[in-house]
């Protein structure tokens, strides 16, 4: 493999444990739990992992001749900085457990499992991946982990390399499917554990104990450079507005990070515009105030952040999507008819089709948008809101209103836009300090509950704004984060998202500082990530979580 100056020093890098991984560690449990809501349904579905104690490590005293363990891993879903150093905290816990114990991994994701698709994951393999970015040690999928015949294939390659557990690393629903398997697996007495660790950059896998998913913090300093370095060119250049969307689907954390780190002129949080019930109308004048009173002063530049989800917060557009989805429904007769239609007639007979209030707002679109709202269908033959380029929905119509408030007299300033989609550029990036440590303590977490036995439990690393070695490692059971929701017509349980929470301390200093950032330029550059220096510098966590801990 050919590696890059900083690669090689960073493999150099030994990341850093609490004071309870350092050493022999000691499992004290706390009180016993019950899920966030629905409590009689979740524990009906899940009786052999319900209501199971937290945990927590201290300092304990050395176990001498303690059995081997193998352990099987796997990467689900999309990509996060950090969960190469998860795999290598696996690997140095069980090996100190006991030097014969063996690290599995699948490949591909989950369907690995299934397909029996495996790799030994020996020290020359991980050595090569320590602090590394990316999923590429044994590659990522997103096979889901549903039905009974997909664990009685997991569990007979488990039980052919004699596994004691599974570890999969993923996001909520990655996690809600651990905890099934675990149920599954319990209920049978089949031997063979699981635990799952907390990966999403997205950030809406997080409660009182899981503070933050690893991959966050790396993925917001990276879009946040990106950001920054945009503001400066705008600052330079000043001639265009800047639309940035940013990768985050159903909740704005990612934007509202980027925000306290930046301080960019707009920033949009769906979880408000869902909340103040805000129309796209609405949204538009706002954005469009800020850039006519900027121009009052001279300044025709500025950013906005946009968040990858926010179509689906803003209620008429909500209303709309579903009306779309059931007139394309796959195999409908509407679906026939609208595709014996001439391209250039389509958007006018859907239009035709829709509901009063629906058709006024499909009209009122950019005609780009629109015909991407009715071609762009996922395999169940929904509407793919990922794709839709809301930052030049948005820009499109802010222009328009622009035009219209210059024929008023109430805006006198030019109007250029640029357009910038920050997604993949952060989720395979090389993990900042803070996550190499949290990922690395994550996975060190999971050998030592493996090795106790434990199933259905999530590692835990919190106190996340201490220095790591203050941080306080231990197991939540996943059953705690759980409720049911209605999936594809049906009652399922799943792990609750967490969305930007409009009464937590994060959200509120936005609010007070955003109508500053919004007419003067206040900037901040952060520039890239450093992985070398003094600790105020390499170590710091993300805004959201010195807020939140203050």
């Amino acid at each position: 493999m050919n590696i890059s100056a900083l690669q090689k020093e960073r493999a150099k890098y030994q990341p850093k444990l609490p004071k309870s991984l350092v050493g022999a560690v000691k499992l004290v449990e706390g009180a016993k739990t019950q899920s966030v809501a629905d409590q009689k349904d979740i524990e009906k579905l899940f009786p052999n992992t319900y209501g199971m104690p937290l945990i927590t490590f201290e300092e304990g005293e050395v176990k001498k001749d303690r059995p081997a363990i193998n352990v099987g891993v796997i990467l689900s879903g999309g990509q996060a900085p950090g969960g190469h150093n998860v795999i290598s905290g696996i690997f140095d816990g069980i090996k100190k457990i006991n030097q014969e114990s063996r690290l599995y991994g699948f490949l591909g994701g989950p369907g690995g499992l299934v397909d029996h698709k495996y790799v030994e994951l020996t020290a020359e393999i991980i050595d090569e991946y320590r602090n590394t970015g990316g999923f590429d040690i044994i590659g990522s999928g997103r096979t889901k982990l549903e039905e009974e015949w997909q664990f009685d294939k997991g569990l007979e390659i488990a039980n052919d390399l004699n596994l004691n557990a599974l570890v999969i690393i993923g996001g909520d629903d990655s996690n809600t499917n651990a905890c099934v398997l675990a149920e599954y697996y319990a209920a049978k007495d089949a031997g063979v554990q699981v635990i799952g660790c907390p990966k999403t950059i997205d950030g809406d896998l997080k409660n009182e104990m899981i503070e933050t998913s690893f991959g966050f913090d790396t993925a917001t300093k990276v879009y946040s450079e990106l950001i920054g370095n945009i503001q400066r060119d705008a600052n330079s250049a000043k001639k265009y507005w800047h639309f940035i969307k940013l990768m985050g689907r159903s909740a704005s954390h990612i934007g509202l990070e980027c925000a306290l780190k930046t301080q960019p002129n707009i920033t949009l949080i769906s979880e408000e515009v869902a909340d103040k019930k805000q129309t796209l109308e609405e949204i538009v004048e706002y954005m469009a105030g800020i850039v006519a009173k900027r121009a009052e002063n001279g300044d025709n530049f500025g950013v906005a952040l946009i968040p990858e989800g926010l179509i689906e917060f803003i209620p008429e557009m909500k209303v709309l999507i579903s009306e779309l989805n059931d007139m394309l429904a796959e195999g409908s007769e509407t679906e026939k008819e609208f595709k014996m239609l001439k391209k250039s007639h389509r958007n006018e007979w859907v239009a035709g089709h829709l509901t009063d209030d629906s058709a006024k707002v499909f009209k009122s679109l950019p005609s780009g948008i629109a015909t991407q709202l009715t071609l762009d269908r996922d395999p169940h033959g929904n509407v793919q809101v990922s794709l839709i380029e809301t930052e030049k929905l948005l820009g499109e119509m802010v222009k328009a209103k622009l035009e219209k408030m210059k024929k008023a007299g109430e805006y006198v300033g030019k109007f250029g836009t640029q357009y910038h989609f920050f997604g993949y550029e952060g989720r395979c990036a090389a993990p900042s300090n803070f996550d190499a440590d949290y990922c690395y303590s994550l996975g060190y977490t999971a050998s030592v509950l493996i090795s106790d036995g434990k199933t259905g439990y999530m590692s835990s690393v919190r106190n996340l704004t201490a220095p790591a070695e203050d941080w306080i490692a231990g197991g939540v059971p996943v059953t705690t984060m759980m409720n049911m929701e209605k999936r594809h017509g049906h009652m399922k349980p799943v792990i609750q998202k967490a969305l930007v929470e409009l009464e937590g301390a994060p959200y509120k200093y936005f609010v007070s500082k955003r109508g500053e950032w919004a007419f003067t330029t206040q900037f901040v550059y952060p520039g890239p990530i450093q992985y070398f220096g003094p600790s105020e510098v390499c170590d710091l966590t993300t805004e959201t979580l010195k807020f939140e801990k203050a």
